[in-house]
């Protein structure tokens, strides 16, 4: 450890400066205590901060950064540590700011179908706050029960139901920001758009890098009269992925298009007892949501896409118990996975949906070659994978393995047209697979964006980028695993 952490401040004075902006209670310095946000969902790289400070106001958060940037002390935000790309792990020297006190939703205006929320806000809270009135926030990552508003901006999450309604860009009007000097400044606010440059765009997905969100408006839409939930059962991935092809090609957009194979299916199952078919190799979950004239017509062709794909069975929801279960069972297939193994790593790469039968036999071959059991639960409408590596976090050779298993699956990905990310974001995971999608002149430009928000690259540093990898001031990021490194 340095023995300053920033200009002249050694960590006994941060500590001391923080408890005076914050408060004793606002403050967590103790080392048992900072272990838990020593990683977010990405367990495999982990690093613990100085301090994390919890605000309850966007003032606190103000003068927390300008002390920071004042001293020239790295930062970062967190949320719920829902991510799972490394995006809220701290630099060596790095402070950072938790927004989960912040979790008011501040103003909700029906008449104008929008909500003024704070960061820590949990997504699915704002629906259910509204869902007496009509009314429901589009994005649902899968996370949804624990993931926050904030985070959910900061990496421009989706979820299964954005495939036809967009991600959390499409229903975000303004954001309130804290930038890397302390000022606090809109971009965008309560209408459609706004004169000038969009920079509430450049925010959206930017991973902390820019500054911190503090409040948001975001769009509120009306709940569907009526919705038609299947599940349709095949003897063979292939099947089910030229399936989820056929619907869009007959031009139709579900609103969710979900694929599980028959190990997440096993896990699934042991997990929820929804009945899902144990000797199955996939499943897809068929969402269609709306008015009731035409939905039937729209089921039809769905079910006759089905069948043309040798589906063996195709189920519907009968009523809305059975959907909620259906869907619990898929928002929370991630977390049954730990049931097969002692830790799992979640990629997050994208194929055009053509592409889908491909990339699965990349992935069962990748697992077969790498000796590692792989389940697939996904976004299958939008070509957005999330291959399930299962493995001993406690085996560091197991471990290396998992990493280079997942990015020889994204690097399919991208050979096949696709991209290495398609709502996890880069973070710390991904900086080094960059260049394979953005020529040196790409990352230039946007490291030149980053300049102009944070000169002296105080805010997330170390993510996104293959050149940000150390932060200007406070040393080269060291992690306490070297799993990754190991690996590559």
């Amino acid at each position: 450890m340095r023995k300053s952490l920033g200009k002249d401040m050694n960590k006994e004075q941060l500590i001391s400066a923080l408890v005076d902006i914050m408060g004793r209670d606002g403050v967590v310095d103790a080392p048992d205590e900072l272990i838990v946000y020593e990683c977010d969902g990405l367990t495999i790289d982990r690093n613990t901060p100085h301090a994390v400070v919890l605000p309850t106001s966007v003032e606190q958060v103000s003068a927390v950064v300008k002390l920071l940037h004042q001293e020239n002390i790295p930062f970062v935000a967190r949320g719920a540590g829902t991510g799972l790309s490394g995006g809220t792990l701290s630099p060596e020297g790095g402070v950072m700011i938790t927004l989960t006190r912040m979790n008011h939703i501040v103003e909700i205006d029906i008449k104008n179908q929008r909500a003024l929320v704070e960061a820590g806000v949990v997504n699915l809270h704002l629906s259910k706050a509204v869902a007496d009135k009509g009314y429901y926030f589009v994005p649902d990552p899968s996370s949804q029960y624990a993931c926050t508003i904030g985070g959910n901006i900061a990496e421009n999450s989706g979820g299964p139901h954005t495939l036809k309604s967009g991600v959390t860009t499409n229903h975000t009007l303004g954001v309130e920001v804290v930038l890397p000097d302390g000022q606090i400044i809109w971009f965008g606010g309560k209408t459609y758009d706004s004169p000038g440059y969009d920079l509430r765009g450049i925010l959206i997905g930017s991973e902390g890098m820019l500054g911190i969100v503090t409040r948001a408006w975001v769009k509120l839409t009306r709940s569907p009269q009526t919705w038609k939930t299947f599940l349709a059962v095949f003897d063979r991935i292939e099947d089910a992925s030229n399936t989820v092809a056929g619907i869009i090609a007959r031009g139709i957009v579900p609103d969710a298009l979900e694929m599980l194979d028959k190990v997440v299916i096993g896990a699934v199952e042991e997990a929820f007892h929804f009945g899902f078919p144990l000797d199955a190799e996939a499943v897809l979950i068929i969402e269609i949501e709306g008015l009731e004239a035409g939905l039937e017509t729209q089921a039809e062709r769905i079910i006759e896409v089905c069948q043309e794909n040798n589906a063996r069975d195709i189920q519907s929801a009968k009523d809305d118990k059975e959907r909620a279960l259906l869907w619990m069972s898929r928002k929370r297939a991630f977390g049954a996975m730990g049931r097969l193994s002692p830790s799992y790593y979640v990629q997050d790469g994208v194929v055009p949906r053509t592409k889908l039968p491909d990339i699965m036999r990349i992935i069962e071959k990748t697992g077969k070659k790498y000796d590692l059991l792989i389940g697939n639960v996904f976004h299958a409408g939008d070509g957005n994978i999330h291959p399930c590596i299962a493995y001993d976090d406690r085996d560091s050779e197991q471990a290396a393995r998992t990493v280079a298993a997942g990015d020889e699956i994204l690097r399919a990905c991208v050979d096949l047209g696709g991209s290495i990310t398609g709502e996890h974001g880069i973070g710390y995971e991904k900086v080094d697979l960059m260049p394979l999608i953005f020529s040196k002149q790409d990352i230039a430009a946007m490291e030149s964006v980053k300049q102009v928000f944070d000169p002296s690259n105080i805010s997330n540093p170390g993510k996104m980028f293959p050149t940000n990898r150390s932060c200007i001031g406070c040393g080269t990021i060291e992690l306490k695993r070297t799993k990754r490194q190991a690996a590559l």
